[in-house]
């Protein structure tokens, strides 16, 4: 008979501190866990777990749904579903991303930072592929042709970049100015907490510019929605039943926003949601929610709106979708290597000089 045993887990006493949750007290994994230990740790009960399946499990729900898209509909000649295949391409990323991520991150220090860099890059992606999907969809009828029509995707591009460098230097700093100095110190052994970092020094500040970076791009990326519902009025004004799904959408994103920035309810009685129940699997739920109702707002849109935008609407061009797409990914991958090539720019350690000392004789050898 097969006999497996899954790997041991650990309180917050017991791994070093770049590993350490806000309010988590046990659960945790071992650190250096192998490839093989960190899949085996999904199939059993870790503060982890949940992130991990609460993300894994819905990336195959938007894989169908990208699928239904690709294979029911005309994709490769009807270039008005390009926008909804960039979107629904990103809604499946960022959620792969991220429970690859969760199950991985125990390998080593220096892994676990650059797994949340690829994490940090696919949600930019996904803020792209909504701001994609809107400019084309559901941007409200007085705002076709305008200057901010014409300008929204070239900035939500730009924010990509802005956002993923931001969430990448809220772990470390920047690459060539902070951490890459002391390379030397936190080299020394992988099982040891040689990373001195800003998330761990500035816990309050890191955190702080993490939420900046993934609340200014949504904030952005809903101008148009937010407009449309809030402050429209008249004609003009796309008012339809899809409202009450971005209604749905908007208070589930707020609600996750909430939850990553609180740290509740685990802040309130620490030690008692260590495995299910604390706010990152919260924030995962309430995530995935909106991004359903999100999609299900965004594809009604296109559907009730298609004639009326093709006929007063600009053109849907390979620049404005799989372009802007495919520009977001390989910007990204870019900041990503530049925040994650110098953690492997490890120099030898200096050699201790030796002291000049006579040896010692050698004792005798008794005459047997």
């Amino acid at each position: 008979m097969l006999s497996l045993k899954l790997p041991r887990v650990f309180s917050i006493n017991q791994v070093p501190k770049v590993f350490h949750e806000d309010s988590i007290i046990s659960g945790y994994r071992q650190p250096c866990s192998s490839a093989t230990d960190c899949v085996l740790s999904v199939f059993q009960l870790t503060n982890e777990t949940l992130n991990i399946w609460t993300h894994f499990l819905p990336t195959w729900y938007f894989l169908w749904k990208l699928l239904t898209v690709v294979f029911m509909q005309d994709v490769w000649h009807d270039a008005f579903t390009w926008p909804l295949v960039v979107f629904l391409a990103s809604c499946c990323m960022y959620p792969l991303a991220s429970s690859c991520a969760h199950t991985f991150s125990t390998m080593s220090t220096r892994a676990r930072h650059i797994c949340f860099f690829f994490d940090y890059g696919a949600l930019s992606f996904y803020s792209l592929g909504s701001a994609i999907a809107y400019s084309a969809y559901v941007i409200p009828d007085r705002w076709i042709g305008s200057t901010f029509s014409r300008y929204y995707v070239p900035i939500a591009v730009f924010n990509t970049v802005l956002c993923t460098s931001l969430a990448c230097y809220s772990r470390l700093g920047s690459p060539f100015l902070h951490y890459n100095h002391d390379v030397t110190k936190r080299f020394p052994d992988e099982k040891r907490d040689y990373f001195r970092l800003p998330e761990c020094e500035r816990p309050k500040l890191s955190k702080a510019l993490r939420v900046v970076a993934f609340a200014y791009p949504y904030l952005f990326d809903n101008i148009p929605v937010f407009y449309r519902i809030f402050f429209c009025v008249g004609e003009g004004c796309t008012d339809n039943e899809t409202n009450l799904l971005h209604y749905r959408h908007m208070a589930l994103a707020f609600l996750t926003g909430f939850l990553f920035a609180t740290h509740l309810p685990e802040r309130l009685a620490p030690g008692c949601f260590d495995y299910i129940g604390h706010s990152h699997q919260l924030f995962h739920v309430c995530g995935i929610l909106g991004t359903h109702y999100q999609v299900e707002s965004i594809v009604m849109d296109m559907a009730q709106r298609r004639q009326w935008l093709l006929a007063h609407g600009p053109p849907v061009t390979f620049a404005s979708s799989f372009g802007a797409g495919l520009l977001c990914v390989v910007l990204s991958l870019g900041i990503i290597c530049a925040f994650s090539l110098p953690l492997f720019w490890a120099p030898a350690a200096p050699r201790k000089q030796k002291r000049s000392r006579r040896p010692r004789a050698a004792p005798k050898a008794s005459s047997d």
